[in-house]
């Protein structure tokens, strides 16, 4: 069952998982949350319709009711479950995976997440282990359910006045399509905007640079202020500056706050992602924000962002989420707040690319993968190996290891998703960044055998 992960099931669809599997979880599911009836939306991936057909047929065969709304993003759903109080949903999806990819993102009441270690390892052991799946004395029937207005109606109250910005978006050739006109008008110049689960123009993860090419020629060709790329699900973006140069997600939590503070007053707290670079806080602290840090991935953040009741919070894959939108993400929603303070920092003068220049302080390597056997080993090996010439400021332990000292910190951390040991550091100077990077994959290299 390596379908199952951390956060979701996912998998190449008919190799990690198939349509039994799909039927099984759909015919658990209802016990496990005890759910009558369970909210169900799909990506358009050519996989999501026969995913969808014995996804429903086990729900229905448990008892339950389905309220299907057909094509949705990942955060339709995430706003129907809270909006609508169900008890469980399903969103159809494999996000920011190649084509051949599907899965199922599983949510409880209130939107909470349905990770590994909340309800999807129960289920994966329910599977292994051959339990019954008896149809119920009365099947539960299949509701077509239309949330698309109300959706729209919700996302329309943090509408800004964009009408002074030239923006760009690449919709991926994903979810983001179904709604990104109805938002934003035909003004802006958009790419890749018809809904084509076979993704035809590039994958849908904009963390892969040669996915953002085609927005950053877009963006250099318009002359645009801003360009906005989505995943395939739509519960992510990614933002270039005017001059055409990809933004760190993390650092978009910081521009966030001139949305959160300076227009709405709000000095609450942040969530951040472990990874997350040192710049954002020391961007937000003197706003009045109280940051705090956190495991990544979904499961984890959503669940400390309501716990901690706090404002809003982001990662560095492009996650940001809102206690406005029940501690969830979306990544309309966190575009349409960053397009915001574009429109309200453009009138006064400053660009994008002059604000992230006020926010980033730091050299950022960004994200190293590491093929690695012994995972647990090569982290401890780093960890003792810096902490051993230098005294750390701060150690954080819950998610791999976050060190951090005066002039740099690092972050390694096994994926939750694919066979990687991931490392990221930053540092004041370019030269100090290239050292510590060369000390990590020689070490790495020598004594783990670690390829990159």
């Amino acid at each position: 069952m390596g379908a199952f992960h951390a956060y979701d099931i996912r998998g190449v669809y008919n190799v990690d998982f198939d349509k039994l599997t799909a039927y099984k979880v759909g015919y658990f599911i209802p016990g496990l949350l005890s759910a009558d009836k369970v909210l169900v939306g799909r990506d358009c991936r050519v996989s999501s319709p026969e995913v969808h057909e014995y996804l429903v047929k086990g729900i229905t065969d448990a008892g339950a009711d389905v309220y299907d709304i057909g094509l949705s993003t990942t955060p339709m759903v995430y706003f129907g479950t809270a909006n609508y109080g169900f008890k469980a949903s399903v969103q159809i999806t494999a996000s920011h995976n190649p084509r051949e990819y599907n899965g199922m993102k599983v949510s409880r009441e209130n939107a909470l997440p349905v990770g590994l270690d909340s309800g999807l390892g129960q289920i994966r052991d329910w599977i292994e282990s051959g339990r019954p799946t008896p149809v119920a004395p009365k099947r539960g029937k299949v509701v077509s359910m239309d949330i698309r207005g109300d959706y729209l109606e919700f996302l329309s109250g943090f509408k800004g006045d964009y009408s002074g910005l030239k923006i760009a978006f690449d919709l991926s050739n994903g979810m983001a399509a179904l709604l990104a006109r109805e938002i934003f008008g035909d003004s802006p110049s958009y790419i890749f905007d018809d809904i084509d689960g076979t993704f035809p123009n590039h994958e849908p993860n904009p963390l892969i640079p040669n996915n953002v090419e085609p927005l950053r020629a877009l963006v250099r060709e318009t002359g645009a202020d801003i360009g906005v790329i989505y995943d395939g699900d739509a519960d992510r973006v990614m933002f270039v500056d005017n001059e055409a140069n990809f933004i760190s997600p993390d650092l978009m939590i910081a521009v966030l706050g001139h949305y959160f503070v300076e227009e709405r007053g709000l000095k609450g707290i942040v969530l951040q992602d472990i990874r997350s670079s040192k710049a954002v806080g020391e961007y937000l602290s003197p706003m009045g924000c109280e940051m705090r840090t956190w495991k990544v991935g979904r499961a984890f953040a959503a669940r400390m962002l309501r716990d901690l009741d706090g404002v809003w919070g982001g990662e560095l894959a492009g996650h940001y989420y809102f206690r406005d939108f029940f501690y969830s993400d979306s990544g309309l929603l966190a575009s349409m707040l960053i397009l915001r303070v574009v429109a309200s920092m453009k009138s006064r003068g400053v660009s994008l690319s002059e604000l992230i220049s006020r926010i980033a302080r730091y050299k950022n390597s960004g994200e190293i993968n590491f093929r690695v056997e012994d995972k647990k080993g090569a982290m401890e090996a780093v960890r003792e190996y810096f902490t051993s010439v230098e005294a750390p400021t701060a150690l954080m332990d819950f998610d791999g290891y976050r060190v951090e000292f005066p002039d740099w910190w690092f972050n390694i951390r096994p994926s939750n998703t694919e066979p990687y040991l991931r490392f990221i550091c930053e540092a004041t100077s370019d030269a100090l960044l290239e050292e510590k990077v060369d000390v990590t994959k020689r070490l790495l290299i020598e004594r783990f055998d670690a390829r990159i």
